[in-house]
């Protein structure tokens, strides 16, 4: 495992390359990105890697917004990205009650859980559950999880995601990178 000094964008780079390697020693194909504009997708297919860009929801900017333009969802998919814009599995409608009625919620304790990691864990966690939710990477088989901490990737991951219902059956198998946490 590498542990970054610092967490950000700046670690993309060698993130992407370890992520990439790791997957090729473990004979893995499943690849899911967090990738709100697009920069972090694009990165991955340099590399010669396709797989699932998990978007941030419309929505998540603003009301009706979407961060990534039509114009790199396009090129992206022609690229042979598959896409994935949809409601958060950590922040659905439990956002909803705590936002309009205060408190914790299920979803949020698991989320501040999660970042205990670090940001990019929780990151990673949620998308592969969604991938797979969605039908984008196959049941009961080990995937890369890229994820990162605001823009850009820090972490990546092994992990074999189950769906939302059977949340806690998800194993996180191997943490490849993360940024080191105080």
């Amino acid at each position: 495992m590498i542990l970054w000094e610092k967490k950000g964008p700046k670690n993309t780079g060698e993130t992407l390359e370890l992520a990439v390697k790791r997957g090729r020693e473990l004979g893995i194909n499943n690849f899911v990105v967090a990738s709100n504009m697009g920069d972090t997708a694009f990165k991955l297919l340099e590399l010669g890697v396709t797989g699932v860009c998990v978007t941030h929801h419309t929505g998540y900017a603003g009301p009706g917004e979407q961060e990534m333009t039509p114009e790199a969802a396009e090129k992206l998919q022609a690229m042979g990205m598959r896409l994935l814009t949809a409601t958060h599995l950590m922040g659905g409608i439990d956002r909803g009650v705590e936002n309009k009625l205060g408190g914790s919620t299920p979803a949020r304790i698991i989320t501040e859980t999660l970042k205990m990691f670090g940001q990019g864990t929780k990151v990673c966690v949620e998308i592969a559950v969604m991938a797979l939710d969605s039908g984008l990477v196959p049941y009961g088989e080990e995937i890369i999880a890229i994820g990162g901490s605001g823009r850009g990737a820090d972490t990546a991951m092994v992990l074999q995601p189950a769906h939302a219902k059977n949340f806690f059956d998800c194993a996180i198998k191997e943490i490849i990178c993360k940024p080191w946490q105080r």
